[in-house]
């Protein structure tokens, strides 16, 4: 008696999926963490929602949205030009009048996600859990240490092949795996890549589209799979609504 029975309302319905890397990001923070002798106590996250390319860069914790926007330029502009999208909470940081002008004028189209519903932005909260396995596998006592161990991480995650595309964000975005220890040997003449320019591009662009078809298909198996214990509910305007919110 005790138990709810009531459905969630609203059918789960994802994202639009992005038409090439680097275009549509999300971003978020990891706070709370034990200040390192560098006095690093944050890791500010971003994700490429396409590839799912992630970068993890260790930062003091900060409520300024010029610093915030200062930390984006130098960590993701910088390499992969004007985005198109970015998807983030509503922390107040990036509710500011400073950012939304920014972005504004920029032309960069901003996607907020819902209050006190995280699973808006799974993407970001995935990697954040996939994040945290990894640094609780490395860290050792030397737990005030472990914005050192960030680029290690970084990239175990780029390289590990992503179950949602099947092959790794390294890949993705450039084209190839980067080399690690056992790539180091020999490989037979036939396994090279070509030298041709316009067969590269080729394949590159065939990689993309095969990415976006799996990405596409996950998004609906997801759908298919949430909304079983679902049922479709369209409010109107002038509703009445009940909002719990438990915090």
């Amino acid at each position: 008696m005790a138990k709810s029975r009531l459905l969630p309302q609203g059918l789960y319905t994802p994202l639009p999926v992005p038409t090439q890397p680097w275009v549509d990001v999300s971003i978020d923070f990891i706070l709370g963490l034990l200040k390192t002798q560098r006095n690093k106590d944050s890791i500010f996250v971003a994700v490429d929602r396409f590839s799912k390319m992630a970068h993890f860069i260790p930062r003091s914790k900060t409520n300024d949205a010029t610093h915030i926007a200062e930390l984006h330029f130098k960590e993701v502009m910088r390499l992969y030009g004007i985005l198109r999208y970015i998807v983030f909470d509503r922390d107040t940081k990036f509710l500011s009048h400073f950012w939304v002008t920014l972005w504004k004028k920029v032309g960069t189209k901003l996607r907020y996600s819902t209050n006190y519903h995280p699973q808006t932005d799974g993407q970001t909260e995935v990697t954040n859990r996939t994040l945290g396995t990894l640094l609780r596998a490395l860290i050792n006592l030397q737990s005030t240490a472990w914005d050192l161990l960030l680029p290690h991480v970084e990239f175990a995650f780029n390289k590990a092949p992503n179950r949602t595309t099947g092959v790794s964000p390294f890949k993705i975005v450039y084209g190839l795996d980067p080399l690690g220890p056992l790539d180091l040997i020999p490989k037979p003449m036939d396994q090279k890549p070509s030298a041709d320019a316009e067969q590269r591009v080729a394949e590159i662009q065939r990689l993309h589209e095969r990415v976006r078809v799996r990405i596409a298909k996950s998004n609906l198996s997801y759908s298919t799979q949430a909304n079983k214990h679902r049922r479709q509910r369209v409010v109107q305007p002038s509703d009445l609504v009940w909002i719990h919110i438990r915090k």
